[in-house]
C-alpha cells in the first residue's frame, strides 16, 4: 500500500492502482448504483482522447513543455487503444457534476506519464494530475465533450443493427407478398391484405426511426470544450481555446465544433434529451412490432396462427413441447428499460439549474445503457427471429376467406347500406354462400 494525502487527509492506496486520492474518495463517499467506469470503455477512449487534444492545444500554447506534454500523450494513447480501463473503478453515477470521472482519468494518466519518466506511482511528480493532466480545462468541458463522443462512436453498431434489420424485414416482406391474409382493427376482423405489406410497414417505420436518430445524434457533435466551468472560457488561455476542438477533430476523426454559446451548452443538456427522446420512440415502434409478431404466431391452434416464428428453446418448464414468443418477449423487456432510460434523461434536463446542468453524466450514461442494449438485443432478434419467421400459408388463405373480408368485398360491389341489410336479413352463412357463389350485383337505380 502507499499513502496519499488531500486537505481532508490521508487514504492508503494499493501500490500498483494507477488511480489516486481523489479516485478514492468518489469510491468513499458517492458509490451506489454497481456500474463502474470501467464497463463503459468508449467513454473511458473518448475521454483520453479530449485530454490528448487538450494535452496537445497546451503544448502548442506553451502551457506545457515538451517532455511533460510527450509523457501525457502516450499515456493518453495506451488509454484510447483499450489498457488499463481495470483502473477506473469509480461509480458511472456519482455526484458533483462528474468529477470523480475527470479526476480518475487524471490520475491514471499522471501516474502512467510518470511512470514513464522513471518515476513511482503516487509521486505526481513531474507530472501532476490536476496541474498538468486537467491544464486549461474543467471537469464540464472534459465530460460534456468526451460523453457526446462516447455516443457518436456507440452509434455506429446500434445504427448497423437496425440498418439490417430493415434489409431483413424487407427481404421477409418480399418473401410474403404472395400471401393473403386478414388484416385486423380493434383487434376485431378487417379487409384482406398481403403479409407481405404488413411486414414492409414495420420496415419503413425502422427505417424512419433510424433516420431520425442519426439526424439527433450528428448535433452531438457540437461541443464546448474550451468553455471551462460555465462556459466564459476563464482558466483557458486563447492560444489553448483556438485551437483545442482542432486538435480533437485530429484524435478522434470525427468533425467537431464549438457550439455557438457555450453558456448555453454548459447550462442545457436538450441535445442529450433529444437523442434519448429518439431511442424511446424507436422502442416504441420495436415494442409494437415484437407485440404484433406474439399475435401473429399466437396459437399454434387456439391463436391467430399466420406466422411461425423460430423455436430457439424450450418455452415451458410445465407444457412439453409448448415454444413461446422468447426473442420477441426479450426485445420488449428491452424496449421497457430503454424508455426506462429515458425517463431519467428527461428528469436530467428538468433538474438542471442556473449556470451548469450537474447531472449530465447521468443523462449520457443512461443513453449509452440504451444504446447498448438495443444494439445487443436487435442483433438476437433480426438473426434469430426474423430471419426465420415462415408464413402459415393455408391459415392466412382461411382467414382470409373469412366473413368480413367477404363482406368488404360485397360492400365494395353493392354498397354499405345494402350489405349490411343483406346481413341483417339473411345472416352470416348464407350470405357467405351468396358471395361465393357470385348471386348479388350491385343496384344502381337510387344512385
Amino acid at each position: 500500500m502507499r499513502g496519499e494525502s488531500d486537505s481532508f487527509g490521508s487514504v492508503e492506496i494499493p501500490n500498483d492502482a494507477l488511480y489516486g486520492i481523489q479516485t478514492v474518495r468518489t469510491l468513499q463517499n458517492l458509490s451506489f448504483s454497481g456500474r463502474t467506469l470501467s464497463q463503459y470503455p468508449t467513454y473511458i477512449e473518448s475521454l483520453a482522447m479530449v485530454k490528448k487534444a487538450a494535452v496537445l492545444a497546451n503544448q502548442e500554447a506553451g502551457v506545457l513543455e515538451d517532455h511533460t506534454a510527450n509523457a501525457i500523450i502516450q499515456a493518453c494513447d495506451g488509454l484510447i487503444k483499450g489498457d488499463h480501463h481495470e483502473q477506473f473503478p469509480i461509480d458511472i453515477l456519482h455526484g458533483g457534476g462528474g468529477i470523480g470521472t475527470n479526476m480518475n482519468v487524471n490520475e491514471v494518466i499522471a501516474n502512467l506519464a510518470n511512470e514513464s519518466l522513471g518515476y513511482p506511482r503516487g509521486s505526481y511528480s513531474p507530472v501532476h494530475p490536476a496541474d498538468h493532466v486537467n491544464a486549461s480545462q474543467s471537469t464540464s468541458d472534459v465530460c460534456h465533450t468526451a460523453i457526446r463522443l462516447a455516443i457518436l462512436k456507440s452509434f455506429q453498431p446500434l445504427f448497423a443493427a437496425l440498418d439490417q434489420l430493415v434489409v431483413v424485414i424487407k427481404a421477409k416482406a418480399g418473401e410474403f407478398q404472395d400471401v393473403t391474409t386478414i388484416a385486423r382493427t380493434c383487434l376485431q376482423d378487417g379487409m384482406r391484405i398481403q403479409l407481405g405489406e404488413t411486414f414492409r410497414g414495420y420496415s419503413h417505420v425502422i427505417k424512419r426511426r433510424l433516420r431520425s436518430l442519426e439526424e439527433a445524434v450528428t448535433k452531438l457533435q457540437s461541443i464546448n470544450l474550451g468553455g471551462t466551468v460555465i462556459g466564459s472560457g476563464i482558466g483557458a488561455p486563447k492560444a489553448y481555446r483556438d485551437t483545442v476542438v482542432f486538435k480533437l477533430c485530429e484524435v478522434s476523426g470525427i468533425e467537431v465544433s464549438h457550439r455557438e454559446n457555450l453558456y448555453d451548452a454548459a447550462q442545457n443538456i436538450d441535445d442529450l434529451v433529444r437523442v434519448s427522446s429518439e431511442l424511446r420512440i424507436l422502442a416504441s415502434c420495436l415494442l409494437k412490432l415484437a407485440k404484433d409478431l406474439r399475435l401473429l404466431s399466437s396459437g399454434p391452434e387456439a391463436g391467430f396462427a399466420e406466422i411461425q416464428l423460430p423455436a430457439v428453446q424450450a418455452g415451458s418448464s410445465f407444457f412439453p413441447g409448448k415454444v413461446n414468443p422468447v426473442i420477441p418477449e426479450t426485445l420488449i423487456q428491452c424496449c421497457f428499460q430503454v424508455i426506462g432510460c429515458d425517463h431519467v434523461v428527461q428528469t436530467t434536463l428538468e433538474h438542471g439549474e442556473l449556470g451548469l446542468n450537474v447531472f449530465e453524466g447521468a443523462a449520457g450514461a443512461n443513453i449509452l445503457d440504451a444504446m447498448d442494449m438495443l444494439e445487443k438485443v436487435l442483433n438476437t432478434f433480426t438473426e434469430k427471429c426474423i430471419k426465420g419467421t415462415e408464413a402459415n400459408r393455408e391459415r392466412c388463405e382461411e382467414l382470409a376467406n373469412s366473413f368480413i373480408p367477404m363482406v368488404v368485398e360485397l360492400k365494395e360491389k353493392i354498397g354499405y347500406t345494402a350489405t349490411a341489410r343483406i346481413v341483417k336479413e339473411k345472416g352470416k352463412e348464407e350470405v357467405k354462400n351468396i358471395i361465393q357463389n357470385g348471386g348479388i350485383e350491385r343496384d344502381t337505380s337510387n344512385e
